[in-house]
Formats: structure tokens, sequence, C-alpha cells
């Protein structure tokens, strides 16, 4: 039976993952990729810095600026004390990617700068989650950047003065989170804390996806509270799934009442499911785990169909929209680190199929008829593909994934480069760009694509990269439970009395790896969504000794002869 497993997958992986000789990428076509996405965000970055900073982000064809956190708040400039600067929020977002890129000393110069003059000291409403996404874990993530002596920051020069700013804003999030249900808040204002009427509205990605930048926030810094505070939430959340696993869209943060029923992996949920697995990694607790595993199971069963996910009605588990959007491209990503490769590349795909057929990747697409959405037609130069993108070419090696970023880039250059930075698309059929440059484009569009052609701040590193693109450590101290000992890479060989076993990186909690490259005749992991039947011989006298297969995600049945199996019912 293993032999006979083992065989298909193989032959799986064969039809899947083309020749890689075909391929016209070579070490030489790597590295003018590299240098191409280099100055994609050198053009973007030093227009910001000519004509936004110190305020939020850049407007590129106006060469003016945005003070975007205020505005999610919907507050207008006007109404904004005269002497309010923004947050730097594109700089805090461009540190890693400075990192990433090799520019210390740019990086020293943003850190500096930031030490001296950073406040959150101002009278705005911002949203509680993109705020922790953005600023407090580009602050998180800098900080310890900042700290690694290999990124030679002059000596003496930083004094955890992003630590103490990330504090300073931790605290001014925990009011949020004071609530009869533990549920934050989705807006607060830095300087009054919760303001008086404000909105009960809450999403699930809002309030169940603080886990990461807040859990690290109270690892680096001593203080319990905001991991605390982040893990209630969480916890809450899931104790609200219906009876198939399943959570709504948005709810009511104060009742705990569902307000929309329909889900899916896209927008309003799409950061849970991640955050829920990276933080099994990142902190080693099961709890994460068993909640990733049920979660994922589900989606599996009433989102998924063939390569799509559509939306279902958390209750019944019947379909509500057949869409696609652009969110969802970070799926074949997540599937990536929990060892769905197979499910992960016919998903990212159909992606690029999308992406192809408009030149960009629209914001919604509705499946059932096969055309765009009538008024979501734009792309705000969202990161997702390329991030999904990166992780299958770590997973496979497979050069076709390069040819894929290659086809990103060129249509980055082609259709949202203007002369003050990149511009988003207002509308894919006529690629009309709109004045709007997000601060992800540096965080993560460019830093994924400038790792698919470059992955050497990887090497010898262990990482996860929150929903924002902020990288941070799995360290042994952050961690509940590790092996003694382990390598940062996808598998980790561990020895028992009898014989060496491969374990994936899941059972161990470490980092998955950026490499599936499994030795010749090496029986490859099952996938997240495997559940093993009940007897190792595959003996069973009814359908619920029999468990979840591995490729196919399908729940496993008993057969007249009294095996497990995908026995096809005729």
């Amino acid at each position: 039976m293993l032999v006979y497993r083992f065989r298909t997958w193989v032959l799986l992986l064969l039809v899947i993952f083309p020749d890689p000789s075909l391929s016209h990428f070579d070490s030489a076509k790597k590295k003018q990729m590299r240098e191409k996405v280099r100055k994609m965000f050198y053009h973007a970055y030093e227009n910001y810095m000519t004509h936004a900073f110190p305020h939020d982000e850049l407007k590129p064809l106006s060469r003016s600026f945005t003070d975007s956190l205020s505005e999610l708040g919907n507050l207008k400039l006007e109404h904004l004390p005269q002497n309010y600067n923004g947050t730097a929020l594109t700089l805090i977002e461009s540190l890693s990617s400075l990192v990433i890129l090799g520019n210390c000393t740019e990086f020293e110069r943003a850190v500096l700068w930031l030490s001296e003059n950073l406040t959150f000291d101002v009278d705005a409403r911002v949203n509680l989650f993109e705020c922790n996404i953005r600023v407090l874990g580009g602050l998180v993530s800098a900080h310890i950047l900042a700290t690694d002596s290999t990124n030679r920051l002059v000596q003496g020069s930083y004094k955890n003065q992003l630590l103490v700013l990330a504090e300073d804003l931790g605290r001014r999030f925990l009011p949020a989170f004071d609530t009869p249900t533990g549920l934050p808040y989705a807006w607060i204002n830095l300087k009054y804390g919760v303001m008086k009427n404000e909105t009960t509205e809450t999403s699930t990605s809002g309030c169940g996806s603080l886990i990461l930048e807040m859990g690290a926030l109270s690892r680096l810094t001593g203080d319990p509270r905001y991991e605390s505070a982040a893990l209630r939430a969480l916890r809450k959340l899931w104790s609200m799934r219906s009876s198939l696993n399943l959570l709504g869209t948005t709810l009511d943060m104060e009742t705990g009442e569902w307000i929309e029923h329909s889900s899916g992996i896209g927008a309003g949920v799409d950061s849970f499911y991640e955050y829920l697995f990276k933080a099994h990694i990142l902190f080693g607790k099961e709890d994460f785990w068993r909640m990733f595993h049920s979660a994922y199971l589900a989606v599996q069963k009433y989102f998924r169909h063939g390569p799509w996910y559509h939306e279902a009605d958390m209750r019944t588990g019947k379909a509500t929209y057949w869409q696609l959007t652009s969110l969802q491209a970070f799926w074949p990503g997540l599937q990536v680190l929990v060892g769905d490769i197979a499910a992960a590349n016919t998903s990212h795909r159909e992606f690029v199929y999308v992406w192809k057929k408009f030149g960009v990747l629209p914001e919604r697409y509705l499946l059932d008829h096969q055309m765009l959405h009538p008024t979501e037609k734009y792309y705000p130069l969202r990161p997702e593909l390329a991030e999904s993108t990166f992780y299958l070419y770590q997973a496979t090696k497979d050069p076709w994934y390069m040819e894929v970023g290659e086809t990103i880039v060129n249509s980055l250059n082609s259709y949202t480069k203007v002369e003050g930075g990149f511009a988003s698309i207002r509308d894919v059929t006529t690629m009309q760009t709109e004045d709007h440059m997000h601060s992800f484009f540096l965080a993560e569009t460019c830093k994924y694509l400038y790792l698919l052609f470059d992955d050497s701040f990887l090497v010898d590193r262990n990482y996860i990269f929150t929903t924002e693109g902020h990288p941070l450590p799995v360290l042994s101290a952050w961690q509940d439970r590790l092996p003694e000992i382990y390598i940062p890479s996808n598998w980790t060989y561990v020895k028992d009395e009898k014989k060496t076993k491969r374990s994936s990186a899941m059972s161990l909690q470490v980092c998955p790896a950026l490499s599936l490259n499994a030795g010749h005749g090496e029986q490859l992991a099952e996938s997240a969504c495997h559940v093993p039947d009940a007897r190792s011989d595959h003996k069973c006298f009814g359908d619920e000794e029999c468990g979840v297969d591995s490729t196919s995600c399908r729940r496993r049945s008993c057969s007249m002869a009294g095996y497990c199996g995908l026995w096809l019912v005729v």
C-alpha cells in the first residue's frame, strides 16, 4: 500500500511540475530579474521619500501624500491637527525590505529617524487590525533585525528605540479589548482610546489576526498583556464557530453575534486561517494546531470546488457566492507551508490564468459567470499572487514559478509604473491608473518578488512572515515545546531507538522550510488535511474508522470488503 501511494504521489508531481530543463531561467537570468525588482523597489521608495515622507503613503500621480491610517477612520486631512505629520507608515513598512535588499545604511538611517521623531500621541482614529499588521508588526520586526549583528548597525546607535515605540503602540491598543466578550473594537483613537458611540461591528480577520504581532511584543518585553488580549479574542472567536467548524465574515464584538454568515478564504477571514497556523509555528502551542486543523478540513470540505474556493453559509455549508477575490491568492502559499503542494499548485495556476487574461489580478471575478464583477474591477498592487509564487518555487524549485514572477514584474512595470512611483489600477479592462500606492507594495509585493529571485536573506535563518510580510524569527525561547535538535529546513530528521524517521515541520513546530526536495526513495510526508485511518492495515467495520485522504482531502469510506479507501459509488 505504501509503495503504491508513493508511486502515485511521484506521478502526480511529474504531471503538475513541468521539466525544469525547458525553462529559460539560469543564474544570469535570476540576477537580471533580481535587479529589475530592486529598481522597482527604489523607484517607489525614493518617490515616497521625496514627495510623501513623513506622511503615510504616496500618491504617485499627483506626487503628494495621504495619511491613510487616519483616512481608514474616515477622517479628512482638514480635520487633523495642523502639526499632524502622519506615522511615516510606508517607511515603517519598508524597514525589513531594506534589510532583505541588503541596504543596511538606509535601514539604519530610517531606524534612527523613527527613533527620534515618531509619536503615536495623535488624535487619529485608526483601524486596529491594519495598524497592528502594518505599524506594530513593522516595528517589532525591525527591532529584531536591528538587534541582529549581521545587519551591521553602527555599534551603540540602536538602544531598543523601536521596541519602546512598539510597546507604546501596544498599550494604546489595550482599551479596545476591554469588552464583555474580549473581542476588540475594530477602531480606536490613538490618543483617547475607544470613542463614544464607536461601531461594534468587526470582522473575523480583524479580531482573530492579532496574535503574531502582539504575541511577539509580549515575548520581547516580558509583558503578557498583549499576547493575553489577542489570545482571549482568538479563543472567543473560535468558540463562535458553527457545528461545521466554519466562521462567518462579520460580527458584533459586543454581543458576540454573527452579522454576516457567508464566509470563505478571502476578505474578512483570510488572515484568520493564516495566523492560526503561523502562531503554531512561532509559539508552539498545540491549541493553535488543533484549531487550524479543524478549520482547514472544513475549508476543504465546504469551500473547495476543484481548483477554486467559493463562499458558503457557515451554518449549512451551502454555497453562497461563486467568486474569486484577489485576496484569496494567499491561500496556495499557506497550503505550501502545511504540505498540500498539489492543491496549492492547482489553485495557483488558476490565479495565474486570470492574471494573464487581464494583465493583472482583478479584485473580484465571478466564477459562475466567468466575468469581472461589475464594480470591483480594480487592482491595488496586491502582493498575494507574488507571495504564493515565492512559496511554491521554494517548495518545488520548479523554474516555471520564476517565469510567473517575471510575468508579474513585467505587468507591474508595463501597467502600473508612473513617473512618481507605482499606481493602482482603477479598471483592469482599460488599465486606467489611480492615484494611490499602498504601503504593502514595498512591504510585500516587491519583497516577495525579490525573494523569488534572491533568497539569500533566508539562508540558515528560520523566519515566518506576518500577513503584511514582516519577518519574525522562530526562536526556541518563544516556544512551548521544541525538539532538542532541529535545522531550519522543510524537513527534520528525528532519531528514535530503532531508526531515523522523517517528520514534518508541522509536527515539530519549526518554520517550514524553503525546500521540499526529497531524496530518492524517501516517503513524502502527509499533508495538513490528512487524517489517518483508525487501523494501520486500513481494515474497517464502518466509515467512522476511516480518515481523510492526504492528496485529495476527501473523506475515505469503508468498502463492503472492509477496507478504507476512496471508493467510487456507482
